[in-house]
C-alpha cells in the first residue's frame, strides 16, 4: 500500500466535499426561504441516500466515463443530505429576535439571510459538512469498482486473498484519516460556537479545504500515454496488462499507462465506442460471447468455433477483435473441498447428482443472475442437481466461506491460484456444460491500425501460457504475496521475451 493511494483517496474525498458544499449550501438556503420547495428538496436528498452505492455509481456511469469523476459525483450526491438538512435547520434555529431586528433595520431578505442569519447558523451548518466529509472517507472505497483508485483497491484485494494484515492496515489508515479530520473540524466547530458565528471565521475552513485540494491535484489527474489500459480486479488481469506494458515499452518507443483498477464489465464499457478511455484489455472468448455481447452458446452456428464467431460479431458491432489465444482456458469449474470429495467419492459433476440434496452450493452473486446461460439455474437444470440450499456471497469472501465450511460446493475459475490455497478439488465437467473461456487480448481495430507493430508483439505470447502456468502465476501473487510486476517480469524472462 503506497502513499500515493492514500493521497489519491484524500483527493477524491476533498473534491466530492467541495462539490457537495457548493451544491448543498444553496439547496439548504433555498429549502429555508421557500416552504414549498423545502419538502421537495429534503425528500430528494433523502431518496439519494437510500440508493445503494454501487447502483448509484452504475447509474452515473451510463452518462459518464468510468474513473474518478464518476466516483466524485456519486459521493457528492451522497453527501448532500447532512449539508442540506443542517443548513436549513441552522437557519431555522437563529434567534427570532435577531431576525426581527435585521428586518426592522430595513435589510432585504437575501442580505438578511446571507449576511446576518447564515453566519449565526454556521456552527450547525458546519456540523453537516463535518458529517459529510467523514462519511465520504468510507464511501470512497467504492471507487475501486469503477476505476476511481484510492484505498478501495487495497481493501478489495486484501479481502479476496484473505490478507488480514493488509486489510487491517488499510482500514486503520482510513480510521486515522477520519479521526484526524473529525478532530480538526470538531475543534473549529467548537471555536465557532464560542464566538457565536462570524463571517470572517467562516472562511478559515473553506480556505483550508481549498488549499488541501490544490496540493492534492496531481493525484487526481488522469494518466496519459500512447496506450491506455486499466488495472484489473483480479491478479490474472493485472499480470497480463503489466506484461503488455513491459513488452511494448521494451520493443517500441511507445509508452503504456495502466490506470486505476476496474472490473471486466466496466473495462469493456471503457473500451468500446467513440468516447473510449482505454485501448485494449485481456478478456476471454466465452466472456465476450455471454457477458459482453449478450449471446449464448446456442447462438454459435454449427461448424463455427466460439472464438471465430465472437470475433466476427464483435468486429461488426464494436470494431474490436481478439488477438491469438494465449493458451489458458479460464472457464468456470465446479469445485469442492478435498474433504467433501473424499467423503462422497466425487470426481465429476455428475457424481454430485445422488448426494446434492445433502450439500449446500455457494457462489458470488453474479453466478445467480438470470442473465446468460452460464449461470446457476441453467447449470443445475442441465445436470439435474437439487442442492439442499444455495447461498450467494460477495466475490471477495467466497474462498473464506468455503474454507470455513459455510457451503460444500462452489464455482471457481480454472486459473485461480486461490483454488490451490483453499485445497479445492476441481470436478470434471463430464457433460461439457461450460464453454471454453480462452484468454486473449481484446483490442480496438483503430489502435491496431495506428500501431501495426503491436499485433506482432502481443501475439508473441500466443500459446505460451497454459492453464496450469497461469494458475501458478496467480498463486505467486495471491498466496505467496509477490508483486504483480515481479511475477510478470520473471515469467517473460523465463520464456525469452525479456532479458
Amino acid at each position: 500500500m503506497s502513499g500515493s493511494l492514500i493521497l489519491e483517496h484524500l483527493f477524491i474525498v476533498l473534491a466530492a466535499s467541495i462539490l457537495s458544499i457548493c451544491a448543498g449550501l444553496p439547496l439548504g438556503i433555498w429549502a429555508y426561504v421557500s416552504p414549498k420547495a423545502r419538502a421537495v428538496i429534503l425528500r430528494a436528498v433523502d431518496l439519494l441516500q437510500t440508493i445503494p452505492s454501487l447502483a448509484l455509481l452504475g447509474i452515473i456511469m451510463v452518462f459518464l466515463d468510468p474513473g474518478k469523476l464518476t466516483v466524485i459525483i456519486g459521493i457528492t450526491l451522497y453527501s448532500l443530505l447532512p449539508i442540506v438538512r443542517n443548513t436549513c435547520l441552522g437557519l431555522q434555529e437563529v434567534d427570532p429576535g435577531v431576525k426581527e431586528a435585521a428586518r426592522g433595520m430595513g435589510m432585504s431578505k437575501p442580505y438578511r439571510v446571507l449576511m446576518v442569519e447564515f453566519p449565526l447558523a454556521f456552527p450547525t451548518v458546519f456540523t453537516g459538512i463535518r458529517i459529510a466529509v467523514v462519511n465520504a472517507i468510507g464511501t470512497a472505497v467504492f471507487a475501486a469498482y469503477v476505476g476511481g483508485g484510492g484505498l478501495g483497491r487495497v481493501i478489495t484485494q486484501a479481502i479476496r486473498v484473505e490478507d488480514m494484515t493488509l486489510l487491517m492496515l488499510a482500514t486503520l489508515v482510513l480510521m486515522v484519516i477520519a479521526v484526524v479530520l473529525d478532530l480538526l473540524m470538531g475543534w473549529f466547530e467548537n471555536q465557532m460556537r464560542k464566538a457565536r458565528g462570524g463571517s470572517r471565521k467562516m472562511w478559515v475552513p473553506v480556505a483550508a479545504i481549498l488549499l488541501a485540494f490544490c496540493l492534492l491535484l496531481p493525484y487526481g489527474r488522469g494518466s496519459s500515454g500512447d496506450l491506455i489500459l486499466y488495472d484489473g480486479d483480479y491478479s490474472e488481469t493485472q499480470l497480463m496488462h503489466h506484461m503488455v506494458k513491459m513488452l511494448v515499452e521494451d520493443r517500441t518507443d511507445l509508452t503504456v499507462t495502466i490506470r486505476d483498477q476496474m472490473s471486466q464489465v466496466n473495462n469493456f464499457k471503457a473500451l468500446i465506442g467513440d468516447g473510449h478511455t482505454c485501448d485494449l484489455m485481456i478478456s476471454y472468448d466465452g466472456t465476450l460471447l455471454t457477458t459482453f455481447l449478450g449471446l449464448d452458446t446456442t447462438d454459435v452456428p454449427e461448424g463455427v468455433t466460439l472464438y471465430d464467431y465472437v470475433n466476427q460479431v464483435a468486429g461488426e458491432e464494436h470494431d474490436i477483435r481478439l488477438l491469438e489465444k494465449l493458451g489458458f482456458d479460464n472457464t468456470y469449474a465446479i469445485a469442492v473441498p478435498q474433504s467433501v470429495a473424499d467423503r462422497y467419492g466425487l470426481e465429476t459433476v455428475s457424481d454430485l447428482i445422488p448426494v446434492a440434496n445433502q450439500l449446500t452450493f455457494g457462489a458470488e452473486q453474479g453466478f445467480f443472475t438470470r442473465e446468460g446461460s452460464m449461470k446457476y439455474y441453467p447449470f443445475v437444470e442441465f445436470y439435474g442437481l437439487n442442492f439442499k440450499d444455495a447461498v450467494s456471497v460477495d466475490l471477495g469472501l467466497k474462498y473464506t466461506a468455503v474454507e470455513s465450511g459455510n457451503f460444500d460446493v462452489t464455482v471457481v475459475y480454472a486459473t485461480d491460484g486461490l483454488n490451490r490455497k483453499a485445497n479445492l478439488k476441481i470436478l470434471a465437467d463430464d457433460r461439457s456444460f461450460f464453454p471454453e473461456y480462452n484468454g486473449a487480448f481484446l483490442v480496438r481495430e483503430d489502435v491496431m491500425a495506428q500501431y501495426p507493430e503491436l499485433e506482432g508483439i502481443l501475439n508473441q505470447l500466443a500459446g505460451l501460457i497454459p492453464t496450469e502456468q497461469m494458475a501458478e502465476l496467480t498463486y505467486q501473487v495471491d498466496v505467496v504475496g509477490r508483486t504483480v510486476d515481479d511475477v510478470a517480469r520473471e515469467f517473460l524472462a523465463s520464456i525469452g521475451l525479456l532479458s
